[in-house]
């Protein structure tokens, strides 16, 4: 059976249990509550979040769309495993997106409260899945004023499978000081309006842990 935290989604704040079950189940993915490869049985997650298993199904679906789950013939669902090259490519393809959408939401003056407060909770907290979410609801808000919609939505998705790669076993090697230290730089050069100082900053960043990773350890 599958534990579902308190901390999840309530189905009162959404339209339709699709989305709820959605909500839920990706959560448990990017917290790691949902490991690399552990099978997600429709009953099992239908009777837990109380709901049908359509609703489930369907989440199932759109998360396989989403490449954090995969469906197999004969063997059902599980949550994606991903490869040491599976994750530089993810990391590599941030590399060459990220700065550039950081630059451009700077120079267009994003308000940073979202970003202050997320670097705010990932210090404030001992729990890694959680400090991880925050980290990357850090990164999100700083390139979420870039206003290139294609760019914006390649750069969601590699945020999910982003958590995928914090998750896996040959990278929690912790570097949370180091990486706290570079989001602080980056943050000030965002609030200092200086956009390309915040895009190098952010490049230098995802460099650094491409290379920690390739050495097997470290979270971005």
């Amino acid at each position: 059976m599958y534990d579902v935290p308190s901390a999840s989604p309530t189905p009162a704040v959404f339209t339709s249990r699709t989305e709820f079950a959605l909500a839920s189940i990706k959560q448990g993915i990017l917290s790691g509550r949902f490991t690399p490869g552990q099978a997600l049985v429709e009953s099992e997650i239908a009777q837990e979040l109380g709901v049908s298993k359509t609703p489930v199904r369907e989440a199932l679906k759109t998360l396989e769309m989403s490449g954090l789950v995969v469906v197999r013939p004969y063997s059902g669902t599980r949550v994606r495993e991903l490869t040491m090259s599976d994750a530089v490519a993810i990391y590599d393809l941030r590399l060459l997106l990220e700065p550039e959408a950081v630059r451009r939401s700077v120079a267009r003056g994003l308000d940073l409260d979202i970003a202050t407060s997320a670097l705010d909770d990932a210090g404030a907290t001992d729990d890694a899945p959680t400090r991880s979410l925050a980290n990357r609801t850090f990164h999100a808000a700083l390139w979420a004023e870039a206003g290139n919609p294609v760019l914006l939505e390649m750069l969601e998705s590699l945020r999910d499978r982003t958590a995928l790669v914090a998750v896996s076993t040959w990278a929690r090697r912790p570097s949370w000081e180091l990486e706290a230290q570079e989001h602080r730089s980056i943050l000030r050069a965002a609030e200092a309006g200086d956009a390309d100082e915040a895009s190098d900053l952010t490049r230098a960043h995802i460099s650094g842990f491409l290379d920690r990773l390739q050495r097997k350890g470290g979270e971005a």
